[in-house]
């Protein structure tokens, strides 16, 4: 049985681990190694996650028999606006498919319930298989995005949306 435990770590160690297993399986085809190894520097370096916790996103752990099996962290009022924007969700690849990344989303739904939001949005890379994923729980594609993250690379994007 999966569990949303709120993340209490402040040097993000479970949420570290995970995207380290998991970023090389999901972008290893779509991105070069030293983009790969850029971005985890860039969004998941201990004082990159603790000043994204301070201005504002919520870390949360899918636990499974007290084990870290998958994360995901989301913003309120995303760019002050009335939508919850959900930075990242990521599941271990030997978890996926077993309904963890639903369990996430639905979390994520009924907080941003709670707060009087409208809709949950999120991009998701262009040539990122998730999107399926997305699009089966009731997210569509509402914009094309492409952002520059610095050192020459960008993030060639999606922004998908669902309202709630």
């Amino acid at each position: 049985m999966i569990s949303i435990q709120n993340n209490t770590d402040l040097n993000f160690t479970n949420i570290r681990a995970i995207a380290k297993e998991v970023w090389p399986i999901a972008y290893g085809a779509i991105l070069s190694e030293q983009q790969l190894e850029y971005m985890m520097v860039m969004m998941y370096s201990v004082s990159s996650l603790q000043e994204q916790q301070s201005n504002g996103h919520h870390f949360i752990l899918a636990v499974e028999d007290e084990a870290p099996v998958g994360f995901a962290a989301y913003e309120f009022n995303y760019d002050g606006g009335t939508k919850t924007k959900i930075h990242k969700i990521y599941i271990l690849s030997n978890q996926q498919g077993k309904g963890t990344g639903r369990i996430l989303i639905d979390y994520i739904t009924e907080e941003a319930r709670k707060n009087n939001q409208e809709a949950i949005i999120l991009n998701v890379n262009k040539n990122n298989v998730a999107q399926h994923f997305y699009k089966k729980l009731g997210f569509a594609i509402v914009e094309d995005v492409v952002i520059d993250i610095g050192n020459g690379y960008v993030m060639d994007d999606f922004i998908m949306e669902k309202p709630i």
